[in-house]
């Protein structure tokens, strides 16, 4: 077993966040009052949607930016957020789906193997920071990816991204580093 042979390792997106413009006012009242699954936040000025298909959680502001969260992929988040558009085109406004874009995708990825968390720090002391009173992963980011990687000792790894395509690299990438700093088995 060596760092340079193919391993397919499982890359589970568990959230993607996404953004869109309606390019009209909305009024969240009226959204409260007709719309379903919704809850006003009348403190915070703004309204909560769910849908159930895709399950998506939408954040609406009156100013008609929506953020829409709990996607498990980019097709689901834009298809979720026109759904989105359609529902409150239906309750009267008048709703132009723009500026759509995924600002955010959390994914989670296992390691055949547990890792040695102070020697990998050690070996990758710019990008990596460890601090086990504070929390029990490394912290390990890739600037050039906008990547973040939470890398826990049983082998699993949280990755934060810009896009699909930035979170596989970032696995990609960081592979080789955290196949050295392995556990042996004995």
């Amino acid at each position: 077993m060596d760092a340079d042979s193919d391993v397919a390792l499982d890359i589970l997106i568990t959230n993607v966040v996404c953004v869109f413009r309606t390019r009209c006012h909305l009024n969240l009242r009226k959204i409260a009052l007709e719309g379903a699954n919704v809850i006003y936040k009348r403190d915070v000025g703004k309204v909560l949607m769910k849908l159930r298909k895709p399950r998506i959680t939408a954040t609406i502001w009156s100013s008609g930016k929506i953020i829409c969260t709990g996607a498990t992929s980019e097709e689901e988040a834009k298809f979720g957020a026109r759904r989105l558009a359609r529902s409150l085109q239906k309750l009267g406004f008048q709703v132009i789906f723009t500026d759509f874009k995924v600002v955010n995708v959390l994914a989670v990825c296992n390691m055949p193997f547990e890792i040695r968390l102070p020697e990998f720090t050690k070996n990758n002391r710019p990008h990596a920071s460890y601090e086990p009173e504070l929390h029990p992963a490394v912290c390990y980011r890739i600037k050039s990816l906008r990547a973040t990687l939470q890398i826990f000792s049983t082998g699993s790894i949280t990755v934060t991204g810009p896009n699909v395509k930035a979170v596989a690299a970032a696995v990609e990438q960081v592979y080789p580093f955290v196949f050295e700093s392995r556990k042996e088995i004995l």
